[in-house]
């Protein structure tokens, strides 16, 4: 599965989880848009990323992060896969001294 339809996932599971609808998004896109994402269809830009995930509650890398989740078999750990992006990103501030 590629991590355009692995985000679908993840989108429409976060927001079945919070008990929303696709049209509780309609102050940010369309249903049109949602339902394209949730079928992994189209890919949202961070802007349009930023809303959705307002309208979840939700920080973007947490749904980031569980698109990855889905995505991969390697990646099913979260604790592993959250502890990587941890050191990646103190490797990236670490090397900019």
């Amino acid at each position: 599965m590629d991590i355009q339809h692995s985000f679908g996932q993840a989108l429409k599971l976060a927001r079945k989880s919070r008990g929303l609808i696709q049209e509780d998004f309609s102050v940010v896109s369309s249903t049109n848009f949602i339902s394209l994402l949730e079928n992994g269809k189209t890919s949202p830009t961070l802007h349009k990323l930023e809303a959705i995930c307002s309208t979840l509650g939700t920080h973007p890398l947490a749904l980031l992060a569980l698109a990855y989740a889905l995505n991969s078999d390697s990646t099913k750990d979260v604790d592993l896969l959250l502890q990587r992006v941890r050191d990646e990103v103190q490797d990236f501030i670490n090397s900019q001294v």
